[in-house]
């Protein structure tokens, strides 16, 4: 089987090659979903300032959407891009030191407190990409607290610089789905790269047989994946409706 016959390493990726990997390099599904924590941490505040959200957004979006996801590339190639490792690790440095500069800045603008998790966001995004202390990072729970309930908090202290119960239930809510999503994926992801042949059948009770597939082994978590995207940015959009009529 030749490199173009192979499996999209993800339901997303699109063919190698080109803008197609710049655009692939963003998991522009799962950085939506994770943005979106963003923004039910901001409709949560009782009050929405839609400069901080927005400034926010654009931190996470940065640190995840391209730093986090560059360093992942470049740990192994998992999306099979052809980006130059040199340029992989540019994207990284420059997205991740922007998106620090604007915690940075709201540090200064808002309250030092913030700087408390530009540091700890700073660290993640790098501990967990690059596997760092032996991979002690690179877990599935870690996963759930950085990209769930980390921008959930970190969003709505950056709106009322104070946490409350409620934002902390929230969080629990974003760090447990989360950590189904990661579940879900690591199926997924198991599936479409590493195996290459699947054989057998399911026999049902009335002597019916259907033939296990790749497919069959996948297409649930991975349809699952996609409907729990799709339904936690339309969640997050119907909050900043509620909130702005």
């Amino acid at each position: 089987m030749t490199a173009d016959e192979l499996p999209r390493p993800s339901f997303y990726a699109l063919a190698p090659g080109s803008w197609r990997d710049y655009v692939t390099l963003l998991h522009l599904p799962y950085t939506a979903w994770h943005l979106s924590y963003v923004v039910i941490g901001a409709a949560l505040a009782p009050a929405l300032h839609a400069d901080r959200l927005g400034a926010t957004l654009l931190a996470f979006f940065l640190a995840v959407g391209i730093g986090a996801h560059a360093l992942d590339e470049l740990n192994g190639r998992p999306l099979q891009t052809r980006i130059p490792a040199r340029l992989l690790v540019g994207l990284a440095a420059a997205s991740i030191a922007a998106a620090v500069g604007i915690g940075a800045a709201a540090a200064v603008t808002v309250t030092a407190w913030l700087g408390l998790f530009v540091g700890f966001g700073a660290f993640i995004v790098v501990a967990y990409n690059l596997e760092l202390v032996g991979g002690w990072f690179h877990r599935n729970l870690w996963f759930a607290l950085a990209w769930g309930g980390f921008p959930l908090l970190c969003s709505y202290f950056a709106l009322t610089q104070t946490i409350r119960p409620a934002a902390v239930l929230a969080a629990v809510f974003a760090t447990g789905l989360s950590l189904a999503q990661r579940r879900l994926s690591t199926q997924v992801r198991h599936v479409r790269r590493r195996i290459a042949k699947v054989e057998g059948v399911l026999e049902h009770h009335d002597g019916a047989c259907e033939p296990i597939t790749a497919e069959t082994l996948r297409a649930p978590a991975e349809r699952a994946l996609e409907l729990l995207a799709v339904s936690v940015v339309v969640l997050a959009c119907a909050l900043v409706i509620v909130r702005v009529t």
